[in-house]
């Protein structure tokens, strides 16, 4: 049984962005633990999404964590411009840079803007790519979707690559690593992301929807974490 928190992430991809600033004060009133924000250039995923200008505006509306999801083939010549924007933690694709050399340069300058290193493996990638960052990250994101769209169903699959690095951070010694899960993370199978190992939850449209207000649907999201938690 995980002995870190169960955090919680909202990613903003799907929220009202005419009331913005609200949403992430809810949010940060309702008792999220950090806010989540996917950067996309339109090359290494189709869509274009967030700049700095929308980082700041979260920044200037919550005082928790912000870490930025960079979809982006050159994730180099973001990392500065987003930790002045706001961010504390920066994840990078794995499949941008292909090779441990390129990823260490990432994680040096990430390291060098103050802000903190995660690296995220899309759905096709094993985790024995990067079994050799471990001990210079804080952070790995699964993704259990293919990167770009919210709103997908989690592949359930790809929860044993959770399962698998759980144990590796377990046999590396490595006790508050974060284990991110991301994509089609909901109510109904937030037990299953939990019991994998997962200590961080994305939730996209399962907080940003039409069917509630995003209080409501974070604390619905808590309730479901507890009771995934008792014995």
């Amino acid at each position: 049984m995980l002995t870190q928190k169960i955090e919680i992430a909202p990613s903003i991809l799907t929220a009202d962005f005419g009331a913005l600033r609200s949403q992430i004060i809810e949010v940060t009133a309702a008792g999220v633990d950090r806010i989540h924000l996917d950067i996309m250039d339109g090359h290494f995923v189709p869509p274009l999404s967030f700049s700095t200008e929308v980082v700041t505006a979260v920044a200037s509306a919550t005082n928790l964590p912000i870490e930025v999801h960079l979809m982006v083939e050159n994730p180099l010549k973001y990392i500065e411009m987003f930790a002045e924007a706001g961010a504390s933690t920066h994840i990078f694709h794995f499949e941008a840079m292909q090779n441990l050399d390129s990823c260490q340069t990432v994680i040096q300058e990430i390291k060098a803007s103050n802000s903190s290193p995660a690296v995220a493996i899309s759905p096709n990638t094993n985790i024995d790519s990067i079994l050799e960052l471990m001990e210079d990250i804080e952070q790995v994101t699964v993704m259990t979707i293919e990167p770009g769209w919210g709103g997908q169903k989690l592949r359930p699959e790809l929860l044993s690559k959770i399962i698998d690095l759980r144990k590796i951070t377990s046999e590396m010694n490595l006790p508050n690593f974060n284990i991110e899960i991301d994509g089609g993370v909901k109510i109904d199978n937030i037990k299953q992301c939990i019991t994998a190992g997962a200590n961080v939850l994305v939730a996209g449209s399962a907080i940003y929807n039409d069917n509630m207000n995003p209080k409501s649907a974070v604390e619905e999201l808590r309730i479901a974490i507890n009771n995934s938690l008792k014995k």
